[in-house]
């Protein structure tokens, strides 16, 4: 099983060259790389409501799991929008996407199991399951998506403190 999901994350490792054509330019900042990618316009309107634009586009590095809208759309009904009605609410559950400094997917495949703290300050549970990298059950569906202040791992769903 072991040997299944490095092969599965040497080839997910492999793309982000496609992921740069997909999702931008390694020159531009995680929120520039938000913007351009046009599957995070839920991530990229709640980050400006929770007023972390700046944030983001400054020096890090950061280490971002990133949902997509679909991810979003998951969500139970009202969720989102309440969130967006509470600014540190909203804020609490965007940092506990963001990790402080640049974590690989060879990192997480090196280690097989990392709890890194996020900026929100809690841990989250980064390890190699059934195949693929999961983050506190999330699936990364593009790792390494790299920008110039630190690196985007897409997630297929949203992660929430404390669940």
């Amino acid at each position: 099983m072991r040997k299944i999901a490095m092969v599965a994350l040497v080839g997910a490792a492999l793309v982000p060259a496609q992921a740069s054509a997909q999702y931008g330019e390694a020159g531009k900042t995680i929120v520039d790389v938000a913007v351009e990618a046009g599957s995070f316009e839920t991530l990229v309107t709640a980050v400006k409501a929770a007023g972390l634009v700046e944030t983001l586009s400054g020096e890090g590095p950061f280490t971002v799991f990133a949902p997509t809208d679909a991810a979003f759309a998951k969500l139970p009904e009202g969720t989102l929008e309440a969130l967006l009605a509470d600014r540190e609410a909203l804020k609490a559950v965007l940092t506990y996407h963001v990790i402080p400094g640049k974590v690989m997917a060879k990192d997480v495949l090196a280690a097989e199991q990392v709890s890194p703290a996020t900026v929100q300050g809690e841990a989250l549970d980064v390890r190699v399951a059934d195949g693929s990298v999961k983050v506190d059950g999330a699936t990364v569906v593009q790792p390494d998506v790299e920008a110039s202040n630190g690196v985007i791992h897409v997630i297929d769903t949203v992660v929430l403190p404390g669940s």
